[in-house]
């Protein structure tokens, strides 16, 4: 069977090929090789560049630029030639290596350096740092661009919002009035912490050998400072150094950084659900997309279907997150090769993230509120101002004002004549008791407005 978007076993590369788009050139093979071959090429530069190591450059102008072209213009072709190389070396770094081999072959310069392109590197010295150039390319051109973009539709509707009165639920039932804005500022708060928690991770970068003691750097070059080289070419990379390695880095700047992902991820879901709920209260319609079908057999269904999908794509992303962050940080003695495997689901578990947010957002731009429906709610609930209520009766010392409320209000529903009835026998100063009997459900909302106009 061809492959096609039909014949894809994985729904990135079916379903949802178009949506996972801008994360191939990061997390595909291509991708991974294209990383690849940038390290491998960035570490001969720099090799060249070096006074101290003669046998390897240095190199012109000209040359340097070639090399990196190499990486620049990296194609499909030269990936399935690698490939191609791989398929009789079964080793896919080493692989790279002979292929740039071949492509140096014009180049005098390079061609007198050809046994210095991978010196004294194991491949995970590769790997890692290919994987998280991948990480923080995405993370910075697909992933924070796509979640803020949640996050930028919502602090819009919290400020359009901020007040149309609601009523709260809480565990399921009517309470403290609250606004619209409010509670969609409350999520935002929440987001702008998750995006700047995933901003800040750092990726870390180890190029020290075998099993991480520059052995074979110090076997080839003894009196030369590899450590401090290492860690420079490292930091040139836009990474962050991990002095202290096994065979692989360990990872662990990469758990975190997944980790902060299904944090956000949680957040997300938590949204999607509330948002689904608050349509089937009729607090918003949808709107309807022309052509579209909400049921094979009942025509009337507009169902909300980008939070269902955000919700389902959050659960595959979030269970394969916290297997990542759980797995790759463990490792036998120094090196076992569980890791490389689990790795290339980096980017499917950053798929379905990037899936989600995209749902999301897609369901917020169909979103209309019906401000009537929520006020007819809060009409129908007199008996949630009973906070506001005895409260008031606290400060002025009146007796037992929540037993007097409970046998009010608890488990029942009261209408504004009962409510002001019996704020009308209080004991309270008269400006008090003017005040409680101009009191509404939806003007009992406290800061809720101001507070979602400041997120």
């Amino acid at each position: 069977m061809t492959l096609s978007s039909l014949s894809a076993v994985s729904p990135l590369d079916g379903r949802y090929a178009s949506q996972a788009d801008a994360l191939r050139p990061f997390f595909s093979e291509f991708g991974l090789i294209r990383h690849r071959v940038r390290v491998e090429i960035e570490w001969l530069i720099a090799l060249a560049a070096e006074p101290a190591l003669p046998e390897i450059g240095p190199f012109s102008t000209v040359t340097v630029a070639s090399l990196r072209r190499l990486a620049a213009d990296f194609s499909e072709a030269h990936g399935t030639r690698v490939k191609a190389i791989e398929s009789e070396t079964n080793h896919d770094v080493k692989a790279i290596e002979y292929w740039l081999k071949e492509q140096v072959r014009e180049n005098p310069e390079a061609l007198k350096a050809v046994e210095f392109i991978h010196f004294a590197c194991t491949s995970e010295d590769i790997n890692n740092l290919a994987y998280a150039l991948a990480v923080e390319g995405a993370r910075r051109d697909v992933l924070l661009p796509a979640f803020d973009n949640v996050v930028s539709q919502l602090r819009s509707m919290a400020h359009a919002n901020a007040g149309i009165a609601m009523l709260s639920r809480t565990h399921g039932q009517a309470a403290t009035p609250t606004t619209l804005g409010k509670e969609i500022a409350n999520v935002v708060a929440r987001l702008d912490r998750a995006s700047a928690t995933m901003a800040r991770v750092g990726m870390p970068g180890k190029i020290n050998g075998a099993v991480g003691n520059y052995n074979a750097h110090l076997a080839a070059y003894p009196d030369f400072d590899w450590e401090s080289f290492a860690q420079g070419f490292v930091e040139s990379l836009g990474l962050e150094w991990n002095a202290y390695t096994t065979q692989i880095e360990p990872h662990d700047g990469l758990a975190e950084f997944l980790d902060a992902v299904a944090r956000a991820n949680t957040v997300v879901l938590d949204l999607d659900r509330d948002l689904w709920g608050y349509i089937s209260l009729g607090y918003f319609r949808q709107r309807v997309k022309a052509g579209e079908v909400g049921s094979s057999t009942m025509p009337h269904k507009v169902n909300p279907i980008d939070f269902e999908n955000s919700e389902g794509n959050l659960g595959v992303a979030n269970a394969l997150l916290r297997f990542l962050a759980d797995k790759l940080p463990v490792s036998r003695w120094q090196r076992d090769l569980s890791d490389s495997t689990a790795l290339r689901n980096v980017g499917v578990a950053l798929g379905h993230s990037l899936l989600a947010w995209k749902s999301c957002l897609r369901g917020l731009g169909k979103l209309e509120v019906d401000a009537a429906r929520m006020a007819d709610e809060l009409d129908a609930n007199w008996e949630v101002l009973g906070e506001a209520i005895q409260t008031v009766m606290r400060r002025h010392g009146l007796p037992n004002p929540y037993e007097q409320l409970k046998e009010l209000t608890r488990g029942k529903r009261l209408n504004a004549e009962a409510l002001r009835t019996f704020i009308a026998g209080l004991a309270l100063p008269e400006a008090e008791r003017k005040r409680l009997l101009a009191l509404t459900p939806d003007t009992y909302i406290g800061k809720a407005e101001e507070l979602a106009r400041k997120i």
